[in-house]
């Protein structure tokens, strides 16, 4: 399942703001609008296949371990080369 990299907090805060912006003679629709669209946002961003903050930071994390390794391995590799004789 993919996410999006607004909270759900976030989500309920912006339907509300937009929902608090309807006129006096409105409000019973309120809690519709907050419903439809909280809806409405959340489809949007689940399918524009983003993820959450936590998952972006996790595999930021995982990119780094995996970018040291790979300069090690090189190093590795380089001082190996030096090693064998020449041609």
């Amino acid at each position: 399942m993919l996410y999006h990299m607004l909270e759900p907090d976030t989500l309920d805060e912006v339907s509300k703001k937009l929902a608090a912006v309807i006129p006096a003679g409105l409000q019973h629709l309120r809690e519709d609008l907050q419903k439809s669209v909280r809806a409405v946002l959340q489809g949007t961003l689940t399918q524009m296949n983003l993820v959450s903050r936590e998952e972006f930071d996790v595999q930021c994390e995982v990119l780094a371990r995996t970018r040291a390794k790979l300069d090690a391995l090189e190093a590795q590799v380089a001082e190996l080369e030096k090693r064998l004789p020449s041609r």
